[in-house]
């Protein structure tokens, strides 16, 4: 495999019985192997990804101090700015070289949710900053919906099995600036090897090269989609609940080689969280005397909680 394998959503949707299967085998197949697609015919318009990315630019080309002025550390940055350097990859000390902003979920007023999101920042200087923001955090949170439905068809439970748990779930839009790197960096990467906490996560196409995933055998592999796709991979909450059949690979952004060390990147992820009283606990239907439970039960909110501790965004 020299890339990771590309579906259409358009298969899925269609009333034709044997396409919707095809899709379900292609994404299940693929996130049983490598825990990666590229995902063509989407929920996003090409022009409100070029309005998130201006409006992201925009952002990040503030002065320092007006950022720091939206940093919400008593949250663990959840929502709003984390200043460069402060997360870093699970068992890494050196931070990654990158700063970002946290959109969260807005709860319907039916939601009947058990816990109190934080709300969104609103960034004073830009107007349409949030407006644009929240319209791409409902688009891909709709594709992440449809997505589960295969993967819930592919496992062989109910279809709907995830929607519950994932519409007005804990999800997080997260655009992301790796500035120009200045200095030789001391063992940092933009984004050290590590696996996503979430149940998937959905990534519009980055500004510039440099998202690797690591196959079985070791090797890295260029993640490379085209530009009206979305990379989508499995994250750790769903390969727990999955009890391993499908895989949160361990994925990385390296550094660009010194003659584009200049150059800025922007990536936009948005990773689809559930609500946080969700039980991942191993599906019967993942469990069998071949594969034996591998996992503690646990929630999702307690899951997340140890997570953040470990990447440093939040004290014990």
């Amino acid at each position: 495999m020299t890339n990771i394998p590309s579906v259409d959503l358009a298969d899925f949707l269609s009333d034709d019985p044997s396409r919707k299967q095809k899709f379900i085998n292609e994404i299940g197949n693929a996130y049983e192997e490598i825990g990666f697609v590229a995902l063509k015919n989407h929920f996003l318009s090409d022009e409100l990804v070029d309005n998130l990315y201006g409006e992201v630019e925009k952002f990040f080309q503030l002065p320092t101090e007006t950022k720091k002025g939206y940093e919400r550390e008593e949250i663990g940055g959840q929502r709003g700015y984390v200043s460069f350097g402060k997360e870093h990859a699970k068992g890494k000390k050196e931070g990654d070289l990158k700063e970002f902003w946290h959109f969260g979920q807005e709860v319907a007023p039916d939601a009947n949710i058990e816990e109190d999101y934080p709300e969104n920042v609103i960034v004073k200087e830009l107007p349409d900053f949030n407006k644009t923001g929240m319209e791409a955090y409902r688009m891909l949170e709709k594709t992440g919906i449809y997505v589960l439905r295969a993967l819930a068809l592919h496992i062989g439970i109910d279809e709907h099995y995830f929607d519950h748990w994932a519409s007005n779930g804990n999800s997080i839009l997260r655009p992301i600036h790796y500035p120009p790197i200045t200095s030789e960096p001391d063992n940092a990467v933009r984004a050290g090897a590590h696996g996503d906490i979430n149940l998937i996560t959905l990534l519009m196409g980055a500004s510039a090269p440099g998202l690797q995933v690591q196959r079985r055998d070791g090797e890295w592999l260029d993640a490379i989609a085209q530009e009206d796709e979305l990379v989508i991979n499995v994250g750790d909450m769903l390969q727990r609940h999955t009890n391993n059949k499908l895989r949160s690979t361990i994925h990385r952004v390296v550094n660009p080689p010194r003659e584009l060390w200049h150059t800025s990147r922007y990536s936009i992820p948005f990773f689809l969280h559930p609500r946080s009283d969700m039980k991942l606990n191993c599906l019967d239907e993942c469990i069998d005397e071949n594969n034996p439970k591998q996992y503690d039960n646990i929630t999702a909110g307690e899951f997340l909680h140890q997570r953040l501790v470990e990447i440093g965004l939040i004290k014990k």
